[in-house]
């Protein structure tokens, strides 16, 4: 599968300094760290006691695994672009893990729908864009999760997590901790994703767009864009310099 890259004159290339032979190593190795402190973060809060904690103490809990849930799907993204690892089989296969972990998607389906979001993003053509009322949060949140759940993906779903769940009870796990540390979690992640990556780049502005890639990014900070989704509110230097790994687009942000 190869990586979404789009054609850019050289001096872009150059402003955002794209010639790093390390880069892959570095996505790598990061995307393994990612998925090491989900999986230890997850069994780690599920055999948590939760009458010695108190509510902010909980709170942070789950903030901290829907991050890192988040991150699970930050590997997809890289990896249906191709920079996760030069090794193309060794590339596919994070994203088809993670892509399984995030919530039993498929890879394929999210590498053709990502494609086409690129080609054309914020019309009619473009699988996550929601015409009908491009300013309208949670209509278009219903209808972007409506359509990565339609068909057979829906029973995937359902019956994956049924499965799950029954494990987990069956391993005494307390159905709170199930809820607060794997469920919820789910559901901030996906509402993290389409508020960062989705819709506060690509709804309608009386301004209008700046060019092809119909997209505007947010001014925050380094950190505050990190760890709101890891760097995707720079979503107009993803769409130009889509071949970056999400680590730098910051730098990216520099150079625009």
């Amino acid at each position: 599968m190869p990586p979404v890259i789009f054609s850019q004159s050289m001096s872009d290339e150059t402003a955002v300094n794209l010639a790093n032979p390390d880069s892959s190593l570095v996505s790598l190795t990061i995307a393994i760290t990612i998925l090491f402190l989900w999986f230890a973060s997850l069994i780690f809060f599920l055999r948590l006691d939760l009458s010695n904690l108190s509510l902010i103490l909980i709170i942070l809990g789950m903030w901290l695994r829907s991050f890192l849930h988040t991150g699970i799907f930050i590997i997809i993204h890289e990896s249906i672009h191709g920079v996760v690892a030069q090794n193309q089989r060794v590339n596919d296969f994070m994203g088809y893990l993670a892509s399984f972990l995030y919530a039993l998607l498929p890879y394929k389906t999210l590498t053709k729908n990502h494609r086409q979001h690129h080609r054309c993003p914020a019309t009619t053509e473009d699988p996550d864009f929601y015409p009908a009322d491009p300013n309208n949060f949670f209509l278009w949140y219903g209808s972007f999760m409506k359509d990565y759940q339609k068909g057979m993906q829906f029973w995937i779903l359902f019956w994956g997590m049924t499965v799950f769940f029954w494990i987990f009870i069956f391993l005494h796990i307390a159905i709170a901790n199930i809820f607060l540390f794997w469920v919820i979690p789910i559901v901030i992640s996906s509402l993290q994703l389409f508020t960062f990556g989705i819709f506060l780049p690509h709804r309608h502005r009386k301004e209008g767009y700046r060019d092809r890639h119909r997209a505007k990014s947010n001014d925050y900070p380094v950190f505050l864009s990190f760890i709101t989704c890891y760097h995707f509110g720079y979503h107009w230097e993803h769409h130009q310099y889509p071949h970056l790994p999400w680590y730098r687009l910051p730098l990216a942000r520099q150079k625009a």
